[in-house]
């Protein structure tokens, strides 16, 4: 068995950056589909900077993927787009209550931070492994800081 690198991934390694372009891809256009529900302005910035930053994670794993000589992936799961629908409908039910919109981006967050967690744990000693972790510390960060304003907003 030959070793891993960068440019030689095994095909398990390959199929685990998928997984994780979909979930940043889905998060991108979450966190971008909530902003516009929302009409506070300082919390739609934040979202689309959380989104951009899920984007450039998307774009940095195609481009490994590419580098192996496979197609990556450059859509969404269907899961997340029926989640994104529920997402708009709760919104405008409740008038664009941040509250309600943080609720629904904190569920997705933690299914961003789980997904890294798995494959962390599923790609130990691949040659991802820092790419993947530093990754992770920036997708924890964004599930905290979306997890500590719902908090903050339920008590308001």
């Amino acid at each position: 068995m030959s070793l891993e690198t960068k440019t030689d991934l095994n095909t398990e390694t390959i199929t685990k950056l998928q997984k994780l372009i979909r979930a940043n891809i889905d998060s991108y256009n979450g966190f971008h589909e909530s902003a516009e529900e929302l009409d506070d302005v300082k919390l739609s910035t934040l979202f689309r900077a959380i989104g951009d930053e899920r984007s450039a994670m998307a774009s940095e794993l195609q481009q490994f993927v590419e580098f192996n000589g496979k197609d990556a992936e450059d859509d969404g799961s269907v899961a997340a787009k029926t989640h994104r629908i529920w997402i708009n409908i709760r919104a405008k039910l409740n008038g664009g209550d941040p509250y309600v919109v943080l609720i629904e981006a904190e569920r997705g967050e933690d299914h961003i931070k789980e997904a890294y967690e798995e494959v962390l744990k599923e790609t130990a000693g691949s040659a991802m492994n820092d790419v993947l972790s530093a990754q992770y510390a920036k997708v924890k960060a964004g599930h905290d800081k979306v997890r500590d304003l719902r908090d903050a907003y339920a008590k308001k």
